[in-house]
């Protein structure tokens, strides 16, 4: 099997699913796929939906005590939860991770998918999850986490791709080395001077920032004004063709 790395799936966090879901859906143009019941067992709620073959994601705890309701405690609400990456072999690439002092939090197998999530505290910023799923070597292959019919629910009329994923922190040249390790990719340096890691279908670019966060996610969309407008009909704060939204900064592109 050949090695590879994907960005598969962003997990944002908000206190509660509605009116996050419907507004995410109705501004960007996306379908919701899939609600997993599997994630109750933790207090949480979901919803997915397909941004091409990348999922976004949000949870929302349901009962107290939860580790996503002690992110948002924290951060007040502010930050990405999850970067989550499929992958040839999620425990080679967690024991790399553990022989560089980052624990294992999280070891998830539902045949044929098997994940292997790593210790937000020690990853900084964001979880790390590394998953694999039989059969699934085909970016449009089964993905269990997002439902049994997960491609149907692709829409690209509105938004076409995210295609970059922001990462803040007060040494963000650090946040990147550190995270280029986890993940076994060198960091090279963007056309505006900062550092990103570049995977094949999207990039994490690291900037100056107040804390370690996943702050903002980039989407080509087909027309940054319609959308632009929508966020604000939504009652999102605006700047420039950015929007805040369940955390993160929307960030659109032609």
């Amino acid at each position: 099997m050949a090695e590879y790395l994907r960005l598969r799936q962003i997990c944002l966090v908000a206190p509660h699913l509605a009116p996050v879901i419907s507004d995410i859906a109705a501004i960007m143009g996306l379908n919701v796929c899939y609600r997993d019941g599997n994630v109750a067992k933790y207090g949480l709620e979901n919803a997915l939906l397909p941004v091409d073959t990348i999922l976004l994601e949000v949870v929302a705890p349901t009962e107290p005590g939860t580790a996503a309701g002690r992110f948002l405690n924290k951060t007040g609400g502010r930050g990405g939860y999850m970067a989550i990456f499929c992958c040839d072999d999620p425990d080679a690439r967690g024991k790399h991770a553990n022989a560089i002092g980052v624990r294992t939090a999280n070891v998830i197998t539902h045949a044929p998918y098997h994940g292997v999530q790593l210790h937000p505290r020690d990853c900084r910023a964001a979880f790390i999850e590394f998953n694999h799923t039989d059969g699934s070597d085909d970016v449009l292959g089964p993905y269990p986490p997002a439902g049994p019919d997960w491609q149907k629910a692709i829409a690209k009329d509105v938004t076409l791709a995210l295609t970059e994923v922001e990462m803040q922190s007060p040494d963000p040249e650090g946040l990147a080395q550190h995270w280029g390790k986890i993940l076994g990719v060198a960091v090279s340096k963007g056309a505006g001077g900062e550092a990103e890691l570049k995977l094949p279908n999207a990039r994490f670019r690291f900037v100056k920032g107040g804390s370690d966060l996943m702050s903002g996610l980039t989407f080509k969309v087909a027309d940054v004004a319609k959308v632009r407008d929508t966020a604000k009909a939504k009652g999102c704060k605006v700047s420039g063709d950015t929007f805040d939204l369940c955390g993160v900064t929307f960030s659109l592109v032609a």
